[in-house]
């Protein structure tokens, strides 16, 4: 973006915070705007539409993970995932309330969750559970208005290409009949009530009910059997599982944690590692590949994970969001809590985990991206980091490790 229209974002992101914005338009705001038109034209949006749209539209300079020069960045809010200790974020309490509300909503929509399963060969309550997760089971949706949303983050927003095509998406919706009223999301344009981006809309969207138009906002089972439509397209694989807790064995090395140490179900239970609450496995899944995470190092459960585990996790990115949702449906399905408890443990600022990973990359530990989040990659190179070192091996980033790594 030219330094002049930097300037006038910075400046009118100031008039804003100081009240006197003017009543003008934003003109490089709107320059922009007109310039996503062809895009817009080529996706079959007509000229009435997007004048509709953006007339009078203003960007929302409130809003987190924006490019303006001169301010201060703000990390994105609402990602309790990547901010909370699995300790806060995997309550039981939370757990108990949902399961037993999943459990009166699977015998309401039975035959529903079951054609789901039949067409799309993911569990019912494995959607349950998205929906869950995703808005405490509301048929309400909320938010503020999605064009704005995603046009300023396409405008100003630190992933203005992946922005810039939801916003054309998001026209194409009008265009196609969706009500502005409906289209409200999040700060990051997701929306209805299992949070479907606009180009996961048309791409996975189902008119389960058939009535003419996906229905992801008021319609229960379109959103849920596009939310399996969905797991498809990321890998989910019929009848087979996600995970399983274990019994780890005692003095386990935390690195063999790798997602991509592998091996079958069957080779991980001769080295000792058992299911936990006493589960027997199904003989079909002894052979199914698998990989051992520790969320929390060795200070809480350890899971034995599959191939399903991950096309949740291209759901949502998180560890925590995948066991949150996989758990929720075993406990749907009548399953107990986790037999291991997790352990109160510290969740370190986004800026000192980013110090973290700067740390283990010039050392060689680690290869991946610096976002200040303690994923499965960041927690392996801080094993491999405290074994080289000589240091007790946990797996799990703290402030006395940070201080004793340096600069």
């Amino acid at each position: 973006m030219p330094l002049h229209r930097y300037l006038r974002t910075f400046v009118f992101a100031c008039l804003l915070v100081l009240g006197s914005l003017p009543a003008r338009a934003d003109d490089a705001f709107h320059q922009f705007l007109e310039s996503l038109w062809p895009e817009a034209q080529k996706m079959g949006v007509a000229r009435a539409t997007f004048d509709a749209a953006t007339r009078g539209l203003e960007p929302d300079l409130t809003l987190p993970d924006l490019d303006i020069p001169g301010r201060p960045e703000r990390p994105p809010p609402g990602q309790p995932e990547f901010v909370q200790t699995p300790a806060d974020y995997l309550r039981e309490s939370s757990f108990e309330r949902l399961a037993t509300r999943g459990r009166t909503l699977y015998a309401q929509y039975r035959d529903t969750l079951t054609r789901i399963e039949q067409e799309f060969g993911v569990p019912g309550k494995i959607v349950l559970a998205i929906w869950g997760r995703e808005s405490d089971y509301s048929t309400h949706y909320g938010g503020r208005d999605a064009i704005q949303m995603l046009a300023t983050q396409a405008y100003t927003g630190r992933r203005k290409p992946f922005f810039r095509n939801e916003f054309i998406y998001a026209l194409k919706m009008l265009q196609d009949g969706v009500p502005r009223s409906q289209l409200r999301s999040s700060w990051g344009g997701a929306m209805g009530l299992t949070q479907f981006l606009p180009s996961e809309y048309y791409k996975y969207g189902v008119d389960f009910e058939h009535k003419g138009r996906v229905d992801i906002w008021t319609s229960v089972p379109d959103a849920l059997a596009s939310a399996a439509k969905q797991l498809v397209g990321e890998g989910w694989e019929r009848d087979k599982p996600w995970a399983y807790e274990v019994r780890v064995p005692p003095n386990i090395d935390c690195t063999v944690a790798n997602p991509d140490q592998k091996m079958p179900l069957a080779e991980w239970l001769k080295l000792g590692f058992a299911l936990a609450q006493g589960r027997k496995p199904r003989p079909r899944d002894l052979n199914e590949p698998a990989s051992l995470l520790l969320p929390a190092g060795t200070h809480g459960p350890g899971f034995l994970i599959f191939h399903n585990y991950f096309a949740l996790k291209e759901y949502n990115f998180s560890d925590l969001y995948v066991l949150f949702v996989g758990h929720l449906a075993d406990r749907i399905a009548g399953e107990r809590s986790f037999e291991t408890p997790w352990e109160k443990v510290v969740q370190l600022k986004t800026a000192d985990l980013e110090r973290m990973q700067r740390v283990l990359t010039a050392r060689g530990f680690y290869q991946d991206k610096i976002d200040g989040k303690a994923g499965m990659k960041t927690r392996l190179a801080l094993g491999a980091f405290q074994k080289a070192n000589g240091l007790k091996l946990d797996c799990w980033p703290t402030a006395e490790l940070l201080s004793r790594m340096g600069n």
